[in-house]
């Protein structure tokens, strides 16, 4: 779609009581502003300008704009929105239309986009400009129109008369129109109202006046334009869109325990009859195969689980791929580079780093290992641990199939233990074993009859 966008994001957000510039407060794990950028691209637009202000570095630093132009402008002065459009325009191309959006206002929708821009593109000399409609408009500015219901312009609520002030249609100061045009309009704003500032609605009046028509659009749903200015708002749109994500991934076939304490942080697909329990965390993108099980406090990155797994409670798993009928916890921690085969086992307080567990093999209380490769059908002890780190480099273990390693062992990398050998329990492991040999290294056991233990002297 040929379309540019002009995004403010200048504000310093005083209400949000952070030092954190306010469009770098994150929903769903991301910036609010980059919710912005990422509809834009969805909908096709190739440029966005970013007009900037308080923190703008930070905010320069903290967006990216993978599959489109990013530019960024600052606004030295808060001066209002017709201001910040102002200072942007210089930037905009004549005979491309321009989007106007809010870094504030995260969840605009990109069919929503889409379908203000045809609006515009309908009619290129007039405004297409979404509003909405609020039992309660105050605070907002309302939307004036004539006896043919044709809109005449935005009155402010400070400015508004009382008759006005009963108008409940809003503006949500989305909008979209002629670039050339709009350079025109804010640079013939004026500051003359209660608040000081150049109102960027002041154009609305313009247009008309000028014989332009001003079209309106709703958007899909209302939590679309809701702005974020407080903490308590933005927890309030964050649960709004995660029982959104929620419902989405229901209609697909998923069964939620309780939708409500669920967190998406990126993106999930899920396949049939996967269920996920309550208080779980899903960042990255994260796929879910046919008939997984997910406990309650779980926390998933950037993860693939095959078909009927179970995780269990308490467990984490970030980077790493688990095969099909496998199990992990509960209290199970699975760190980058893990790779579960099929119908392999990881239980409580086992936690894994860049290891692949074959087919079948089970760690079951109490591990660690890491930079290894376990064949398959082994059993890991509890208390077995890889040396794998000896203060400078990492080194790798290599456990052969069907080899039985007892508990409280330390293999101490670079070491190879061959295909069913046997390590006794206590073992320290500091050289290769051969294939389906024995390895034990206990001091022998020795006992004193009658020893008394020593006493505390007073």
């Amino acid at each position: 779609m040929d379309i540019q966008v002009i995004i403010l994001a200048a504000g310093k957000g005083s209400r949000m009581k952070s030092r954190l510039p306010k469009v770098l407060h994150q929903l769903a794990g991301k910036p609010l502003v980059q919710h912005v950028i990422d509809s834009c691209h969805l909908m096709g637009a190739n440029h966005c300008h970013l007009v900037v202000g308080h923190g703008g570095e930070q905010v320069k630093n903290a967006v990216r704009g993978d599959h489109i132009t990013l530019s960024f402008v600052e606004q030295t002065e808060q001066l209002g929105t017709g201001h910040a459009v102002q200072v942007a325009s210089g930037g905009l191309k004549d005979d491309v239309p321009t989007l106007i959006l809010y870094g504030d206002v995260p969840l605009i929708h990109h069919e929503t986009l889409s379908q203000l821009v045809e609006i515009h593109q309908n009619d290129p000399k007039g405004i297409a400009l979404m509003t909405c409609f609020l039992e309660d408009p105050t605070g907002y500015g309302r939307i004036t129109r004539d006896e043919n219901n044709q809109v005449t312009g935005i009155v402010e609520h400070k400015d508004a008369s009382e008759e006005q002030k009963q108008i409940n249609e809003i503006n949500t100061g989305i909008l979209c129109c002629n670039s050339s045009q709009l350079k025109v309009w804010v640079n013939q704003l004026s500051n003359n109202n209660a608040q000081g500032e150049y109102y960027l609605t002041d154009i609305i009046a313009m247009a008309v006046q000028e014989g332009n028509q001003v079209t309106t659009a709703q958007p899909l749903a209302m939590y679309e334009v809701e702005g974020i200015n407080t903490l308590r708002q933005l927890a309030e749109l964050e649960r709004v869109w995660q029982l959104q994500m929620a419902g989405e991934l229901m209609d697909g076939g998923v069964t939620f325990r309780d939708p409500t304490r669920f967190d998406l942080r990126g993106t999930l697909s899920c396949e049939s009859d996967v269920v996920i329990d309550v208080n779980c965390v899903i960042e990255g993108r994260v796929v879910l195969k046919e008939g997984v099980r997910i406990g309650p406090n779980v926390y998933l990155k950037d993860c693939t689980i095959g078909a009927n797994t179970q995780v269990k409670a308490n467990s984490v798993i970030e980077e790493s791929i688990i095969d099909q009928s496998c199990g992990v916890g509960p209290f199970a921690r699975l760190r980058p580079g893990t790779h579960l085969c099929d119908n392999a086992h990881v239980g409580n307080f086992v936690e894994m780093k860049k290891t692949t567990l074959g087919e079948g093999s089970k760690a079951g209380h109490l591990a660690y290992v890491g930079d290894s490769e376990v064949g398959k059908n082994v059993n890991i002890g509890a208390g077995t641990i890889t040396c794998n780190y000896d203060g400078a480099n990492k080194h790798k273990t290599i456990i052969g199939d069907d080899a039985f390693i007892g508990s409280d062992t330390q293999l101490v990398a670079p070491v190879k233990v061959g295909k069913g050998a046997t390590i006794g329990a206590g073992t320290t492991v500091t050289a290769d074993v051969e294939d389906r040999a024995l390895c034990v290294s206990r001091v022998k056991q020795t006992q004193k009859i009658g020893w008394k233990r020593p006493t505390k002297q007073k």
